[in-house]
């Protein structure tokens, strides 16, 4: 897990998972949380109610895929027996308490030899799970109640045997917030890695927080009328569409289409922020 400056749905989501019930005997669940300078106490509210949780506490600068890869690293480092799964698990996610259960039962079901995924629900729909292509677009992939197949998927709630892991590796390091799930399913698959969505889902989103500053604005690079430079900068750092990152991905996976999806969201950009010469009321 990683956060930042969401002290209480981080609680909550650690909670839920020191809830969770019928695990297989002898399940034992080690915890390694990256907190990216958090000034809300997560940290120490953290260790006080699960002292059992590892926290590094890293730089604001830190964002998800960076604090993913480095708790993973910090998991195989801590020196104690290999596990037998990985859990990525988003700190806004509060898992129903059978959901650890049932991602094993699935992994168990399938050799041990895929990706298991979680699909969360947000006011009874569906906003994270494995994602399917469709057209130009990768789809949400719905729980039917039997594990259904994936291309890739959202890194909520994915359970990675440790054989998978090993074969797969972690989030790529060149993917420092969005894109690296993504990136991360689509690189199982050409390792021959199957991927599958759980029959029901597993648990709920918190409603996220966003905290202010220029990142959080309603519009980003999308503001009517910001000027073609401004645009550009807001289009280029993360978590907007960072360049190098989405330049990687489409190169990776869009195939033929790479060279125009590459440039697409910046033409976008730059149209939107031209003046058209009529007034706003």
């Amino acid at each position: 897990m990683t956060t930042h400056d969401r002290r209480d749905t981080t609680l909550a989501a650690l909670d839920a998972l020191a809830a969770q019930r019928s695990l297989p005997a002898g399940t034992r669940v080690r915890v390694h949380l990256v907190d990216a300078g958090s000034t809300d106490g997560t940290a120490e509210t953290v260790r006080r109610a699960h002292p059992g949780v590892q926290v590094t506490v890293v730089g604001a600068d830190v964002r998800w895929g960076e604090g993913m890869r480095l708790a993973s690293r910090n998991s195989r480092a801590a020196g104690l027996a290999e596990p037998t799964h990985q859990l990525w698990l988003d700190d806004d996610v509060l898992l129903a308490p059978d959901a650890l259960a049932q991602l094993l039962g699935v992994s168990a079901a399938l050799d041990e030899e895929a990706v298991v995924v979680g699909a969360v629900r947000h006011r009874g729909a569906t906003v994270h799970s494995g994602r399917r292509r469709h057209g130009r677009a990768l789809a949400l992939v719905e729980p039917d109640g039997t594990p259904e197949p994936c291309d890739t998927y959202d890194g909520d709630v994915v359970l990675l045997p440790w054989g998978v892991r090993e074969r797969v590796g972690d989030i790529d390091k060149v993917f420092r917030h969005g894109m690296g799930d993504y990136d991360h399913g689509f690189r199982a698959r050409r390792a021959g890695v199957p991927a599958y969505v759980a029959p029901r889902h597993v648990g709920d989103r918190h409603v996220a927080h966003r905290p202010a500053g220029p990142a959080s604005a309603p519009f980003g690079s999308r503001e009517p009328v910001i000027g073609v430079r401004a645009a550009l900068r807001r289009r280029s750092p993360a978590p907007d569409l960072p360049v190098r990152q989405w330049w990687v991905y489409c190169w990776r996976h869009t195939g033929l289409r790479a060279p125009l999806l590459m440039v697409a969201p910046y033409v976008v950009t730059v149209i939107r922020a031209v003046p058209t010469g009529r007034t706003t009321p």
